[in-house]
């Protein structure tokens, strides 16, 4: 039995005649920049710049050959998208989004227009913006059509003990919660060279999702900390806080910290201590850098650091908890919640709305051709009880 490949017919062809072009191309820049290293002792380096984008436009097409069948070969239907996509993006040409008539491709209808992009280029901004993003890598993100993602949250049910032939009374129940997650949008425009858009060796959707994951995840990073939520996020720290002994759904609770006292480090216990213990198995700290490097100089009862290096790969810790540095927590300062403890996969969501959308300017910042990208988020505490803090 022969194994399938993923694309078939004359898709395979023009695969192949891409990647000998791609070499033959890249043969003939190495020539040349052997040649201008025997006759200057150094290469060009625009001659350096040239072969390392061949160089991975031939790793591009050999991952692209070597992939595996997923069941469902690409359609005739599937390369025409692509190629009216790309014609699109490297010139301007909108004929062959039109005439595809294809909902991926619908025009925006709002006043900025524009054309939502294909699925491929919104996974790849979301893969970019997953590494960038450190509370993408710990909370939980869900995909959604909507412009608002409702969640029904049980707010507990009660019950009651009953011998065998006992009468049982309705049992009560604190209902429902709803919560929303309205999605605000993000945007970002970077410019490209006319140069850089004739390259045919220069993928377009890499360098967008490159181009836009640098702007967003700023953005975002900062929303998911302390946003307000008015066309964005809103911020686990723009909840109200409480003292735990206050705590009820909807506020976040809290312990106090004082790092200029002896016990300073029994503090940090009873912050892991206030979470419910099945909020605890999956525990991490969040604080920024600074915090971080505060408390690397905590020691416990018997003068052992509190703090320890991540080896092989694994992250720091504190007690055997991971941290996660996120630069937007605040500093140590009086009143300011600058770490934070639970599980956030259970604690936070953040909503991502499918579909990103580009629209092409060549007009506004002439000679560059502006690429107008927007995308949808939305986020918020999902459950009260999964994430702490601790108060300065």
């Amino acid at each position: 039995m022969t194994k399938e490949t993923k694309m078939a017919g004359t898709d395979v062809k023009s695969l192949a005649a891409d990647m000998m072009a791609a070499f033959e191309a890249y043969k003939e820049a190495n020539d040349a920049r052997m040649a201008e290293i025997e006759s200057k002792g150094v290469a060009d380096t625009l001659l350096d710049e040239k072969l390392k984008k061949i160089d991975r436009r031939l790793d591009q097409l050999s991952l692209k050959a070597a992939r595996p069948a997923d069941g469902a070969p690409a359609s005739e239907a599937d390369g025409e998208r692509s190629q009216a996509w790309s014609r699109y993006l490297r010139t301007g040409d909108e004929s062959g989004l039109s005439r595809l008539d294809m909902k991926a491709f619908s025009a925006g209808t709002d006043d900025q227009g524009g054309y939502t992009a294909p699925p491929e280029l919104d996974r790849l901004i979301e893969a970019r913006l997953m590494q960038a993003s450190p509370m993408r890598q710990i909370a939980s993100v869900r995909q959604t059509s909507a412009g608002v993602y409702r969640k029904p949250v049980s707010l507990g049910v009660g019950a009651a003990w009953a011998g065998e032939e006992d009468a049982r009374t309705q049992s009560t129940t604190a209902g429902l919660s709803l919560l929303e997650f309205p999605a605000g949008e993000l945007y970002s425009m970077p410019a490209a060279t006319q140069t850089l858009l004739e390259d045919s060796y220069a993928d377009i959707d890499e360098w967008l999702a490159d181009e836009v994951e640098a702007a967003f995840s700023i953005q975002e990073s900062a929303a998911f900390v302390s946003g307000d939520g008015d066309g964005k996020p809103k911020g686990f720290l723009d909840y109200t806080i409480v003292a735990e002994a206050s705590h009820a759904w909807g506020q976040i609770g809290s312990v106090a910290g004082d790092f200029t006292a002896a016990d300073a480090g029994d503090q940090i216990i009873d912050l892991i201590q206030t979470p419910k213990s099945q909020f605890r198995s999956n525990g991490r700290f969040a604080m920024n850098r600074r915090t971080v490097a505060a408390v690397r100089k905590l020691k416990d009862a018997d003068g052992r650091y509190l703090w320890r290096p991540g080896m092989n790969g694994e992250a720091q810790t504190i007690f055997g908890y991971p941290v996660t540095e996120l630069e937007d927590m605040p500093d140590i300062g009086t009143g300011n919640a600058a770490i934070a403890f639970g599980d956030f996969r259970r604690g936070y969501l953040i909503a991502d709305r499918q579909g990103a959308r580009v629209l092409r300017d060549p007009y506004s910042a002439k000679p560059y051709v502006l690429f107008y990208t927007t995308k949808r988020v939305g986020g918020g505490v999902q459950n009260f009880d999964a994430i702490k803090v601790m108060v300065f």
